[in-house]
C-alpha cells in the first residue's frame, strides 16, 4: 500500500485556482466574486441567501416569472452541497452521488429539472444496481424496478414474501400522504386554521413512528430490517430513531428508476440552473458574507453585508439553514415571534468524513462499479453497531461506510480528466469529536489534527481494499474532509450533513415552512422538508409558491 499523507481543505491554499481551471470561463460568466467590488443594485425583489439547490431552485422559479433575484453565498464556490471542487488532475463532488426519479419523463424530479435547466440538465443511468447493501462477505443488490426490487429482495428472503410486499405498499402509503402535507406548508393562514390537522394527518401517521417500528410490523426478520434500512447513511440515522417517513422518500426515491448521475458532474447543477437567474437582471455573487437580516416595523427589507453595506429587498429568503439563520442572521428582538423552544428541541444531524481518492488509471482498467457499497458489519443490528462506534470509535468497526465511484457513473469524466479516476468514501463522525480544533485556523489546525485524519483516511482505505483488492498499490492521492471543513465551507453550525435530524419530533412542527412569523421573510432548503437533492429542491418549489402566491407544483406536473 501506498502511504500518502492526506491532505484536508485547510492545507489547500490554490484550490479557488484549480476550481476555475476545470470549469472555465462559464461558471465565472455565471457568478461574480463580492471581493471584486461587482456590480450590485441598491434594490431587488428578494435576496436568496446560500446558493445550495433550495436557494437556487427558489430564485430560478421567481425569475422565470419576472423577479430580479440577488443570490448571495458566503463560500468561494457557488453551489451549496452540489459544488465540486478539484486538485491537480482530478475533481470530487461533495454532496451529489446519485439522485432518483429523474430519469423517467413525469415524475415530479424530472419535470422540475427539466424547467429549472430548460432542458440542459442531462443524467446518466446507473444501471440496473444502483446500491449494494454488504454485510461481512454478503451482499444484497438493490435493483431498479419496483417489481425486480421485490423479486430480488423475495430471492434473498423467500419466507418474507408477504412481508416485503406490505413494506413497499407501506413506502407508496408515505408518498400519497406527503402531498397533502407538502400543500399545507404554503396555505394562507386563514385556510391552514381549518385544513392544517386534516392535511396532516395521513402523513403524520407514519411521520409520528421510527423506521424500525412501521417495519417491524412488516417482518420480524432483523437481518431483513437491516437489509432494507441499508441507505440509512442517505439521511443518517439508524432505524430506531429515524422517521420511517424519512426512510420512506428514500428508498422510493430510488427504487422506481434507480439511481443517475449529473453529466458532467454535480457543478452542472449551478450552471444549468444559474442562467435564468441572470437572465431576469439577477445575479449570483460568492464570497458575500451577509452578517444580518434587516427588519424594520416587522417586516424584512434586505440584508446588511459583513463590510456594513446594506442592500434592499421586497422579500429576504434564508437557504442558510433553521440554527444559522436563528442564531447568527435574525435581530435578537424578533426571535420572540418563532417557536424556538419547540424548534430547538430537534437536534442537528450527524457529521461525518469523507475521504476523496484519485487514481491515475481508468474506471473501466480499475473495473470501478456504477453501483454505490454500503458495507456494514457482519451482526446485521445498525443501531447497536452506531451505539458502540460512538462510544468506543478507536475499537469498533465503523457502523457505515458508504463509497461511491464518480468517475464511474459520469460518461464526461474521462473527457475532462483523461486516464483518472476518482472514488469517495464517507462514514459518521460525530462533530463533537473535533471540538479540540474548532478555533484552529483554517489551514492552520496542526500537526494532531492532521495525525487523526491520517488514522482514520488509512482506516477507510482497508475498507476499500477489502472490496476491491485490484485497487492495492494504485491510489495517487487521497484527501480527507472532516466536519470542521464541512463547518467552514458549508456553514453549518456543527458540520452537520443534513441539517435538522429526521426523527418524529421534527415532523410535528408547523413552524417548519417557508413563510415564517416575519413579514417578506422567507425560508428554504432542506431543513423546512427533508434532506438530500429531492428534499432541497422540493424546498425550493414550495418557497418559491409561498412567495408568489402561485401552486408551482401544478405547474411543473402539467408539463410534457
Amino acid at each position: 500500500m501506498i502511504r500518502l499523507k492526506s491532505f484536508s481543505y485547510e492545507q489547500q491554499t490554490s484550490s479557488k485556482k484549480y476550481w476555475f481551471t476545470f470549469v472555465g470561463n462559464n461558471i465565472m460568466d455565471l457568478s461574480q466574486s463580492y471581493k471584486q467590488r461587482p456590480e450590485i443594485d441598491d434594490h431587488y425583489d428578494a435576496i436568496c441567501i446560500g446558493s445550495g439547490l433550495g436557494c437556487l431552485t427558489t430564485a430560478n422559479l421567481m425569475a422565470k416569472r419576472g423577479k430580479k433575484v440577488l443570490v448571495l453565498e458566503k463560500h468561494y464556490t457557488p453551489g451549496g452541497f452540489t459544488h465540486v471542487f478539484s486538485r491537480p488532475e482530478y475533481e470530487w463532488d461533495v454532496g451529489v452521488h446519485y439522485v432518483g426519479e429523474v430519469l423517467k419523463p413525469g415524475t415530479m424530479m424530472y419535470n422540475l429539472f427539466q424547467h429549472l435547466s430548460n432542458g440542459e440538465m442531462k443524467w446518466a443511468d446507473m444501471g440496473d444496481v444502483y446500491d449494494r447493501i454488504v454485510f461481512g462477505n454478503t451482499t444484497y443488490d438493490f435493483v431498479k424496478g419496483v417489481g425486480n426490487f421485490k423479486e430480488k429482495m423475495k430471492s434473498y428472503f423467500p419466507n418474507e414474501a408477504d412481508g416485503i410486499d406490505k413494506y413497499v405498499k407501506e413506502l407508496f402509503a408515505v408518498n400519497s400522504a406527503t402531498r397533502t402535507y407538502f400543500a399545507e406548508k404554503i396555505l394562507p393562514e386563514t385556510i391552514r386554521f381549518f385544513t392544517s390537522g386534516l392535511l396532516r394527518k395521513s402523513y403524520l401517521k407514519y411521520s409520528n413512528r421510527t423506521t424500525k417500528e412501521v417495519i417491524g410490523q412488516c417482518t420480524n426478520d432483523p437481518k431483513l430490517l437491516a437489509v432494507l434500512t441499508g441507505q440509512y447513511g442517505d439521511y443518517g440515522l439508524p432505524p430506531s430513531k429515524s422517521s420511517f417517513v424519512m426512510h420512506a422518500a428514500v428508498a422510493k426515491h430510488y427504487m422506481g428508476n434507480g439511481g443517475a448521475y449529473p453529466v458532467g458532474g454535480s457543478i452542472n447543477f449551478f450552471k444549468t440552473i444559474a442562467p435564468e437567474i441572470l437572465n431576469a437582471g439577477g445575479k449570483a455573487i460568492t464570497n458575500a458574507d451577509v452578517i444580518n437580516v434587516l427588519v424594520k416595523n416587522g417586516t424584512a427589507i434586505g440584508v446588511k453585508m459583513k463590510d456594513g453595506r446594506e442592500i434592499l429587498s421586497d422579500t429576504v429568503i434564508s437557504g442558510a439553514g433553521l440554527d444559522v439563520t436563528l442564531n447568527k442572521l435574525l435581530p435578537k428582538e424578533e426571535l420572540s415571534k418563532f417557536p424556538l423552544e419547540e424548534l430547538k428541541s430537534v437536534p442537528h444531524s450527524v457529521g461525518h468524513v469523507s475521504l476523496y481518492i484519485g487514481i491515475k488509471e481508468t474506471s473501466e482498467s480499475l473495473n470501478l462499479p456504477k453501483a454505490n457499497f454500503w458495507i456494514y458489519p457482519d451482526n446485521y443490528d445498525h443501531d447497536e453497531n452506531v451505539e458502540n462506534y460512538l462510544k468506543d470509535p478507536e475499537n469498533t468497526e465503523f457502523p457505515v461506510v458508504y463509497i461511491s465511484f464518480p468517475s464511474a457513473k459520469d460518461p464526461e469524466f474521462e473527457t475532462r480528466f483523461p486516464g483518472k479516476s476518482t472514488i469517495e468514501i464517507i462514514t459518521l463522525a460525530p462533530y463533537e469529536w473535533f471540538t479540540q480544533w474548532e478555533n484552529s485556523r483554517w489551514k492552520k489546525r496542526g500537526q494532531e489534527y492532521d495525525d487523526y485524519k491520517e488514522k482514520m483516511s488509512l482506516k477507510l482505505l482497508d475498507k476499500l481494499y477489502e472490496r476491491l483488492p485490484q485497487l492495492k498499490g494504485k491510489i495517487d492521492y487521497y484527501e480527507l474532509s472532516t466536519p470542521l471543513s464541512t463547518k467552514h465551507f458549508a456553514n453549518y453550525e456543527h458540520g452537520e450533513l443534513y441539517g435538522l435530524d429526521h426523527i418524529p419530533e421534527r415532523y410535528r412542527i408547523k413552524a417548519l415552512r417557508p413563510k415564517t412569523p416575519i413579514k417578506n421573510f422567507y425560508l428554504t432548503g432542506q431543513d423546512i422538508l427533508s434532506a438530500g437533492i429531492g428534499g432541497a429542491g422540493m424546498a425550493g418549489v414550495l418557497t418559491a409558491s409561498s412567495v408568489l402566491n402561485k401552486n408551482i407544483i401544478f405547474d411543473l406536473m402539467k408539463q410534457r
